[in-house]
């Protein structure tokens, strides 16, 4: 709490030692109306509280990770030939988590969930400096990647695990790490913890402490607002894009 202070006015339990544990405190609710979703069925609102680290468009299936630094979707995606033939050279916004951030991760659009699978690696810290220092960092450390469609227009999630953050869960599927044996593994497409199709702004995953959230869209489907540039803060429910 000294040395992160997060906002705790916002949360459903403003009292942080009323936790019973420190992941309970991490991954805490916020309050009803804390933050209200766009319904805009034209916008396509931000997953997550946090801070923009990159933004824009994949130069065919390269995705700018820092200055002088990028990386390949099919690294990202652990190859999944339909899919990264499906968003290369579309949209794509990469969403860092600070620790004093809110930890729930939200739907951006409706959508239903095609496929999901959990990829192993590394946990390196996700912060600026370290994405700055570390080539392909995202496709180095471990991530959870899900995948939606809603009539014609798809996108993709992935979840990217980080320095402290070794536990990734979905709605669907629990805590998905750690596991054992690490291997790539797909995930079921099993209705019976949540349904297969969520509405936008309803809850889809968390993290324990913070990490990133890469967001994939295919090409010609929407336009990022001017106004988020890398550096900019974003809330869960705001409007992030407007889709054509």
């Amino acid at each position: 709490m000294r040395g992160f202070r997060p906002n705790m006015s916002e949360a459903a339990q403003p009292n942080p030692l009323q936790y019973p544990s420190f992941n309970a405190f991490f991954t805490r609710p916020l309050r009803h109306g804390a933050r209200p979703i766009d319904l805009d069925p034209g916008a396509l609102i931000s997953p997550v509280d946090g801070t923009i680290s990159q933004i824009g468009r994949l130069d065919g299936a390269r995705i700018v990770q820092a200055k002088g630094h990028d990386y390949t979707l099919e690294a990202l995606l652990d190859g999944s030939p339909r899919w990264v033939e499906r968003f290369t050279g579309g949209a794509f916004a990469t969403l860092y988590l600070a620790p004093y951030n809110y930890h729930r991760i939200h739907m951006p659009l409706a959508g239903t969930l095609q496929a999901a699978w959990f990829i192993p690696g590394k946990l390196f810290s996700v912060n600026a400096v370290t994405a700055s220092a570390v080539p392909g960092l995202f496709a180095k450390n471990e991530r959870v990647v899900c995948v939606f469609e809603e009539g014609p227009r798809a996108f993709a999630m992935v979840l990217v695990g980080a320095l402290f953050v070794g536990s990734i869960a979905t709605v669907w599927h629990g805590d998905v790490t750690p596991r054992s044996p690490r291997h790539r593994v797909d995930l079921p497409l099993d209705p019976s913890r949540a349904p297969l199709r969520l509405n936008k702004g309803v809850e889809m995953g968390r993290f324990n402490m913070g990490s990133t959230v890469i967001l994939l869209l295919p090409p010609d489907t929407l336009d990022w607002l001017p106004k988020f540039v890398p550096g900019k803060t974003i809330e869960v429910g705001r409007m992030l894009a407007r889709l054509k």
